[in-house]
C-alpha cells in the first residue's frame, strides 16, 4: 500500500509540473518584467513619451528575429503606454536581475532609454528613436544612435517591423545598424530525424497524461494484490 501511495503521489506530481511547464516557457519567451523607474523616462516611439516615475511592466511580442517589438504596459496589465522598435545587441557580461541603460541628457531633462537586457542573457533589446529624436541624443552623447528615418504614423507591429533601420552620427549622418548594436549568430538548423508518426500541433498531452495515470493505477492494484497474496 505505501508502494502504491507513493506511485500515486509521484504522478500527481509529474502532471502538475507538466501543467506548469507552458507559462514558464511563455513568461521566457516574452520576457514579461516589472520595471520601475523613480523619476520621469524618455521612451521612443511615435513622437515623444516621457513616462512618468512608477511601475511599468515591459514585455516582447512576436516579430521576425532580425528585429524585436517591445510593449510597456501599466503595471496591472490593463493598458498599453507605447509599442516600441528594437534590435537585438550583446552585451560583455551578464547578469542576473535586469538591467536598464539611459542615454546621457542635459541636466534636469528626463533619461532617455536606451536598452533593456533581461536576465542571464547576453543579448538585449537596443531601442530605436525616430531620426530628429535620434540626432539630438546622438549630439548630446556624442555616439551613433539608432533610429529610422521614417516618420511613424502608429505603433503596430506591422509598421514597426516594416521601417528601414539606420544609425544616425552626431552629425547627422548615417551609418550601418553594426556600428551601435552587434546582432546574435543565425541559428544553426539541425538535422530533423525521420518519426513515423507525431502528435499534430494542436494535439494536448492531457491524454497521454490520462493514460499514464490508468497504467500507474492498475500497477497500484496489481502490486497490492500480489503483496497481500504473498503475505
Amino acid at each position: 500500500m505505501t508502494l502504491f501511495k507513493g506511485l500515486t503521489t509521484g504522478l500527481c506530481i509529474a502532471v502538475l509540473c507538466l501543467i506548469a511547464a507552458p507559462k514558464a516557457r511563455a513568461d521566457e519567451r516574452s520576457h514579461k518584467t516589472r520595471v520601475t523607474f523613480s523619476g520621469p523616462v524618455e521612451v521612443p516611439g511615435v513622437g515623444q513619451h516621457i513616462l512618468p516615475a512608477g511601475t511599468y511592466i515591459f514585455q516582447l511580442m512576436d516579430s521576425p528575429s532580425d528585429r524585436h517589438i517591445v510593449q510597456i504596459l501599466s503595471e496591472d496589465g490593463t493598458h498599453v503606454f507605447t509599442t516600441i522598435l528594437a534590435i537585438p545587441n550583446l552585451r560583455l557580461k551578464t547578469t542576473e536581475r535586469t538591467v536598464m541603460t539611459f542615454h546621457e541628457r542635459p541636466a534636469g531633462d528626463p533619461e532617455a532609454l536606451k536598452a533593456w537586457f533581461y536576465p542571464g542573457h547576453e543579448w538585449g533589446e537596443q531601442f530605436v528613436y525616430e531620426k530628429p529624436r535620434a540626432i539630438v541624443l546622438a549630439k548630446v552623447n556624442n555616439e551613433p544612435i539608432l533610429a529610422t528615418p521614417v516618420v511613424l504614423a502608429s505603433s503596430t507591429v506591422e509598421e514597426l517591423t516594416a521601417v528601414p533601420v539606420e544609425a544616425v552620427t552626431p552629425t547627422g549622418e548615417t551609418e550601418e545598424t553594426t556600428a551601435v548594436v552587434e546582432a546574435p549568430p543565425a541559428p544553426a538548423l539541425a538535422p530533423q530525424p525521420e518519426v513515423e508518426a507525431s502528435l499534430p500541433k494542436t494535439a494536448s498531452y492531457l491524454p497521454l497524461i490520462g493514460l499514464v495515470g490508468l497504467l500507474a493505477l492498475g500497477g497500484g492494484f496489481v502490486l497490492s494484490g500480489f503483496l497481500k497474496h504473498n503475505v
